[in-house]
């Protein structure tokens, strides 16, 4: 984590130059981020260094998100031609340590986490988003059976996966659900605690730079179907019911809502192989297992049968799990 070469001089032209730049966190992308400190002034310095990333959209929707009533971090400085913008801090509570720290507040902090969905859910989506689509969803549930079927050794019906797909894609696609901002990675890890709870429920939003347009079920099943920690099934039955009770829904709100979250538990299963596999990253494979559950929870619904059937045939009992992956622990 060694600061790019042109953060001193960027810092400088902001105002920041006699600031310290600390080590703050990567992500699965080529984005990392640092914490700029100066006196009892804090920022952050993101670097999404092109051709690999281009941090408009993050600039665009986190604006957008501003406008509208939403915390997600001012802008304070930008550099496009480095990759460099600078950001408010909103410190160090993420919404996960401190529910893992305190699960008696669980319920009353995801159901804030819900009512701010509802809210964004209002809004029609942000005009410069790009549809999230049939060609979005076929590419990523193809993930699976490009990286993980492979890696762990399955010789799987590839067509017959995408046609099980193409039987149960169009209740999500058909349902009378608004277009809405899907911010694609809405989970505890990328929502933290802000001390005005006034301001945005008192949740300050990250990570949102893959914005689509879509189905509102896309950020509530990424929520409580959280790839990073466990969420218990009573925790996400109440939250599914109390956003029903107040958002704008059809008749087939949950049948979307399986379907998307098997699309999205699927698409992860094989996103973290793939960081594993060509990235480098490990680590991911860690979060399988909790993916199989999630996915297998899915799959249980009824209108998930035609893909549950392909499972059934396809990746058997053993193989939905950790990969068993020599050298790895």
């Amino acid at each position: 984590m060694i600061p790019p070469d042109g953060a001193p001089a960027f810092l400088e032209a902001a105002g920041w130059g006699k600031a310290q730049i600390l080590p703050l966190a990567g992500d699965a992308s080529f984005r990392r981020y640092f914490r700029v400190v100066d006196g009892d002034r804090r920022a952050v310095l993101m670097d999404a260094p092109p051709p690999e990333e281009d941090p408009r959209p993050f600039i665009a929707v986190g604006e957008w998100l501003c406008a509208h009533g939403f915390a997600a971090p001012a802008i304070l400085a930008r550099d496009l031609a480095q990759g460099l913008v600078l950001l408010e801090d909103f410190g160090d509570e993420r919404l996960r340590e401190h529910v893992d720290a305190a699960p008696e507040e669980e319920m009353t902090l995801y159901r804030r986490g819900v009512d701010l969905l509802v809210d964004l859910h209002e809004l029609p989506a942000l005009d410069s988003l790009p549809p999230y689509d049939r060609a979005v969803y076929d590419r990523e549930t193809g993930l699976l059976t490009e990286w993980f079927a492979p890696a762990a050794g399955l010789d799987v019906d590839v067509a017959g996966y995408a046609a099980a797909w193409e039987k149960v894609l169009p209740i999500a696609e058909q349902d009378a659900a608004p277009i809405v901002s899907v911010l694609r990675d809405y989970h505890a890890e990328n929502i933290m605690l802000l001390p005005d709870n006034t301001r945005s429920h008192g949740l300050g939003l990250l990570d949102f730079q893959d914005a689509l347009a879509g189905h509102p079920a896309y950020d509530l099943v990424s929520f409580l179907q959280d790839a990073r920690r466990d969420v218990s099934p009573s925790v996400e039955q109440a939250m599914l019911a109390h956003y029903q009770s107040r958002a704008r829904v059809s008749s087939d709100f949950e049948a979307a809502y399986a379907v998307l979250g098997a699309q999205r538990n699927a698409k992860i299963i094989g996103i973290f192989t793939r960081l594993w596999k060509r990235d480098g990253k490990p680590r991911y494979l860690d979060f399988l297992p909790r993916m199989w559950g999630l996915l297998e929870r899915d799959l249980a619904h009824p209108a998930l049968a035609p893909v549950a059937d392909w499972f059934a045939a396809n990746v058997p009992d053993e193989a939905r799990g950790p990969l068993r992956v020599e050298g790895v622990q």
